[in-house]
């Protein structure tokens, strides 16, 4: 399937997702249980989600734009092309950055996530500058993304990804 032909996710104030191997755990432990991928769309100064760490290992590659990776309380700056191998327990989130959409592919293992805890939301100084932290430390999604309106399904809006 062409990711313009898929289902898309607005997830208001972090911009737009396609979750390539499920949206929800049920979808994800049913058809892809070993991995998870996905193409995140952040518009500038927005984050992807909030700042956490996994028990398992996750990967990024920046397909286009730039981006704010802050990583282990740190802010890298990225670009088209960077790749970002984050080991298990590496803290982090993205923020989009620069005049246009930054696009990512993100990758992790979920091998072990079903043996028990995934990981955890963190409270974090720099992650908070970009509305990008967790209000508390917590494993609870609801606790960490409070502050965002639910996602809603959409279809794909031309000129989201680059040509």
């Amino acid at each position: 399937m062409n990711a313009r032909d898929a289902r898309w996710f607005n997830q208001p104030g972090r911009g737009d997702s396609l979750p390539l191997t499920g949206c929800d755990e049920f979808e994800a432990e049913m058809f892809f249980p070993i991995l998870g991928m996905s193409i995140q769309v952040l518009p500038p100064g927005k984050p992807n989600g909030t700042y956490h760490w996994e028990t398992e290992q996750e990967d990024f590659l920046v397909l286009a734009g730039e981006a704010l990776l802050i990583v282990e309380g740190q802010g890298r700056p990225l670009r088209q092309w960077d790749f970002i191998h984050c080991p298990p327990q590496t803290r982090h989130v993205f923020v989009g950055v620069g005049d246009r959409l930054c696009v990512v592919l993100t990758t992790s293992s979920r091998q072990f996530q079903k043996d028990g805890r995934w990981g955890f939301y963190c409270a974090d100084k720099a992650a908070r500058r970009y509305n990008a932290s967790a209000p508390e430390d917590t494993q609870d999604a609801e606790v960490a993304y409070r502050r965002f309106p639910p996602s809603q399904p959409k279809r794909y809006r031309p000129g989201l990804l680059p040509d």
